[in-house]
């Protein structure tokens, strides 16, 4: 057997930058992957979708060329060019985590792997991706055998949730997988779910003129944002037309030859019949924890997801998780972050484990929508109390100037100490500004500390500290 100190399964965010890390910290490393470099983030998710939804952004810009006084007639939609384009970043960062992985002498084997036994892993023939077409192993892969390591880390990601009677099928009823690459642009658009996944593709698709009607079983959209953001959310989809229905679920879906007919049950108890072109089910996800031999283990799973401690050990000694398949949030730069803890707690180096209330999420839809911590309902909850700051981008020159004054930065601090517990955006390249009170809370910033930091003019990031001064009646430009 080839021997290893490290042994992760998964190339996806998580793995290989857990596989990165453990090489340059000395340790043999090797990574084992069936279907894609960069996991379904680079190659299905994350990336390829921000592609489409930059191209949906560009095509809405030159639609309101006037406004900026511009001229640009005949604009229009070649979809195959779109998606074109977005595989194309796809395959380009897909290559760069080969070249990574090859540059930190990282052994990338390419097939399906389990556990065998502690310190043992079994890789046996790759077999077809189960969400688009697999990318053909680098040169230098490694084939099916057995292979020992101290360390086996589980890195597996997730697949798409699947609610019975609501099963994709590739071609009237989709997953993010068929969404982001379609033959052909539909009429009218069913999205089950309104979490991120959900509310991305809406907007892509309302974007190229797609009629679109959001459906969620929750009370409201973005279901885990902070409620205020939320309503400023629904009101924007519903000013572009998206049609969304909130507290109602779809019960069942009749497939015709080129159409779908989904029975909805509203939250009065009564139904109504929703006749669209094509579905997209976006409920989720959900581990990827089967065929890995961890039940014969005795490795403790919880809801799909394997159960480990704020270092990524599981139950079973030298069997690590982490990423998607180690539970929520879900999200690649947690994935990222484990990663490298992980590896660097193997290696006996000092760590932090990470603190969850400080990771923040993003959702790429138009507009854009950014948190991290509490949010002003947690913070009364756990019996804070608070001060809220809100500042509105129309009172930021720079949100004015770009034509953007549609936006929010909410702060929730604790009365008592000045710490910022939370922080709720809405609006123009919030996802961007987010790190900036991220970096704030991870230093233990006070409110004191962000009112005395001098904030760059014209920029949207003056909005952030309008929000602090606001929260203790301090704001300046409005």
């Amino acid at each position: 057997m080839n021997a290893y100190d490290v042994v992760v399964i998964g190339a996806g965010p998580g793995g290989y930058v857990a596989a990165i890390r453990a090489a340059q910290l000395g340790l043999k490393t090797a990574v084992v992957e069936n279907k894609h470099l960069g996991g379904v983030c680079l190659n299905w998710g994350c990336i390829p979708t921000k592609a489409l939804l930059r191209s949906a952004e560009v095509y809405r810009l030159a639609g309101h060329g006037q406004a900026y006084g511009l001229k640009a007639d005949g604009v229009s939609i070649d979809l195959a060019a779109v998606v074109a384009r977005s595989r194309r970043v796809s395959g380009q960062l897909n290559a760069g985590v080969a070249g990574l992985l090859k540059k930190n002498k990282v052994d990338v084997i390419w097939g399906r792997a389990s556990i065998a036994k502690v310190g043992v892993v079994a890789v046996a023939p790759a077999k077809d991706a189960e969400y688009g077409k697999p990318n053909p192993p680098p040169k230098a892969a490694l084939g099916p055998g057995e292979y020992s390591a101290k360390h086996i880390v589980v890195a597996t990601g997730a697949r798409p949730r699947i609610l019975p009677g609501l099963e994709p099928d590739g071609k009237l009823v989709w997953t993010y997988v068929e969404a982001m690459a379609p033959k052909a642009t539909p009429n009218s658009l069913l999205v089950i779910g309104s979490g991120a996944i959900g509310v991305e593709f809406a907007s892509f698709y309302r974007a190229i003129g797609v009629e679109v009607t959001v459906i969620e079983v929750l009370p409201q959209v973005l279901p885990i944002e902070d409620p205020e953001i939320a309503a400023l959310a629904k009101k924007s989809f519903e000013k572009q037309g998206i049609h969304l229905l909130l507290g109602a679920k779809v019960t069942a879906l009749k497939k015709g030859a080129n159409d779908v007919t989904a029975t909805v049950e509203l939250g009065d108890g009564s139904k109504r019949e929703i006749e669209v072109d094509r579905v997209i089910s976006a409920v989720g996800v959900a581990g990827n924890i089967e065929a890995l031999g961890l039940e014969a283990l005795g490795v403790k799973t919880d809801r799909g997801c394997v159960t480990t401690d704020d270092l990524g050990r599981t139950n079973v000694p030298g069997v690590y998780a982490i990423g998607d398949v180690a539970g929520p949030p879900m999200l690649a730069h947690k994935a990222e972050h484990e990663g490298a803890l992980v590896v660097e707690a193997i290696a006996g180096k000092p760590v932090r484990p990470i603190d969850k209330r400080k990771i923040p999420g993003c959702t790429y839809s138009n507009p854009q929508v950014a948190s991290v911590g509490l949010t002003e309902k947690q913070a009364n909850e756990a019996g804070y109390d608070v001060k809220i700051g809100r500042f509105p981008f129309v009172g930021n020159g720079k949100a004015i100037a770009l034509g953007e004054p549609d936006g929010l930065v909410k702060t929730i601090f604790d009365a008592k100490t000045g710490q910022l517990l939370g922080a709720h955006m809405i609006g123009a390249e919030v996802t961007e500004l987010i790190q900036g009170f991220v970096v704030a809370m991870q230093l233990e910033t006070t409110e004191e500390d962000l009112m005395h930091a001098i904030f760059p003019h014209p920029t949207l990031s003056e909005a952030m500290q309008e929000s602090v001064l606001s929260a203790y009646g301090r704001a300046i430009h409005i």
